[in-house]
């Protein structure tokens, strides 16, 4: 189709100025070239997302004699403009009225028209949805009889909002360079502390996963092997704390505040690392108790998790106390006032005392659960109720061996339903809700891998 009269190669998306997307990014659906990619990344980037939205705000030229509206509104119009213009596609506009009519004339005055419509027709490129949604709010506009006045005032808000949007990304592309450089600076400054935080992190989550697997290897397991892995749990132990012997890293092990006031980033440090190590012995004591439940069945299966989980409750409030006497020597500063180093230190030690309370009940919780001598899912079964069963357990499919009749009336393995119930609370066949909602089991040998920093 033939453009129109006057119009510009450029208005078509053929000219140097048309901003269409290279051909291998539209491929994968980006809209934007390299070059402004290059040079404002965040801002490109949030035009893509659709956060700031692309291009100029419309605005439609007034004329004495114009009318006030029109049928179609001119944010579809230029809705389709921007889509032929992201895709290479063209656009053809005809203006249709009834020329030397008086009556149209009369009503154009009015603003009445029926008769004059601007019709937009984009290529076959152009992604038509993409189109209707932009120009989707002006055509609520003109449903809901929203004046010119008001379009106009809210395209110039639209402009001015996408201009503090492109000024805030462009603020924080120019700090972006100086922020790494900053950042790269104070790895150098604690490169030997930096490299020691990834390596203890990795150690822990990889002794993690190592303590799970022997977990979940029962009765396979082998004794040497977890003596192995004790060792060097404990090697690594005490070659971290006699590696930094001279850093004040043992006193808060004992509850005793540092010697020293030490600096923030030197406080985390020995927080950090005494968390991670104190997890690490923990580790190599649940390694001596699957040393010594390592052929369990039934009832000392059940309370293998009951001691590993007894562990991982002990460990986490004293992790919760770990941190306490750094904090407390960080905050009493009398070098900041007497009043203001005791406001802030009864402030902590008040924040801290409703964590430790908490820890303290989940403890308590634990012990009660290995104190408790039946199953609190169920009870034993009789070998009557076992032979009316089948004697078959669904899970193992094997022989029962200690069976236990859950409340559902489903009877089971203990050894299998109680690992089936380290993860779950419903029965295994009708998944009736048969375990009390009572603390969470680390039964599996897992170990708890969130940091204890305050």
């Amino acid at each position: 189709m033939d453009p129109p009269a006057g119009a510009s190669p450029d208005r078509r998306g053929n000219g140097p100025g048309a901003g269409a997307a290279p051909s291998g990014l539209r491929r994968y659906g980006l809209n934007f070239s390299a070059s402004s990619l290059l040079q404002a990344p965040l801002a490109a980037l949030l035009e893509y997302s659709g956060v700031v939205p692309s291009g100029p705000a419309p605005q439609a030229p007034h004329h004495p004699s114009a009318a006030p509206s029109s049928p179609v509104s001119a944010s579809e119009v230029d809705g389709l403009l921007s889509a032929a213009a992201a895709g290479d596609g063209e656009v053809s506009i005809r203006i249709q009225g009834g020329p030397g009519d008086s009556e149209a004339a009369g009503g154009a005055a009015a603003g009445t028209s029926s008769d004059d419509s601007i019709e937009a027709t984009a290529g076959s490129e152009v992604d038509q949805a993409s189109a209707a949604g932009r120009g989707a709010g002006g055509a609520d506009a003109v449903a809901n009889g929203d004046g010119g006045g008001a379009s106009g005032n809210g395209g110039g808000d639209r402009a001015y909002q996408r201009y503090d949007v492109h000024h805030v990304a462009r603020w924080i592309e120019q700090i972006l360079p100086f922020s790494l450089l900053l950042l790269v600076v104070f790895i150098r400054q604690h490169l030997q502390g930096f490299f020691v935080t990834i390596w203890i992190a990795a150690v822990m989550f990889k002794s993690n996963d190592i303590l799970r697997k022997q977990t979940a290897l029962k009765g396979e397991r082998k004794i040497s092997v977890l003596i192995g892995i004790t060792v060097i749990f404990m090697i690594h132990v005490f070659g971290v704390y006699w590696w930094y012997r001279n850093d004040d890293l043992l006193r808060p092990l004992f509850m005793l505040p540092p010697k020293d006031i030490p600096p923030f980033w030197h406080a985390i440090f020995i927080i950090m690392v005494n968390d991670t190590m104190v997890r690490q012995a923990a580790m190599a004591v649940k390694c001596m108790l699957l040393m010594y439940y390592k052929n369990c069945r039934g009832r000392n299966y059940r309370r293998q998790g009951q001691m590993l989980t007894l562990v991982e409750y002990l460990l986490l409030l004293y992790r919760a106390l770990l941190p306490t006497p750094v904090w407390y020597r960080f905050f009493l500063n009398k070098e900041y006032g007497s009043l203001f180093s005791s406001l802030t230190t009864g402030l902590y030690l008040t924040f801290k005392l409703t964590s430790v309370v908490e820890k303290v009940q989940s403890f308590l919780a634990a012990v009660k659960a290995l104190s408790r001598k039946d199953v609190h899912y169920g009870s034993y079964a009789t070998a009557e109720q076992v032979l009316a069963a089948g004697d078959m357990c669904a899970i193992c499919q094997e022989k029962m061996h200690v069976p236990v009749l859950l409340r559902c009336k489903h009877i089971f393995c203990e050894d299998c339903v109680s690992e089936w119930f380290e993860r779950e609370r419903t029965c295994p066949l009708c998944r009736a809700l048969v375990k009390p909602a009572d603390i969470r089991s680390f039964g599996d040998g897992s170990t708890s891998l969130f940091f204890q920093l305050f």
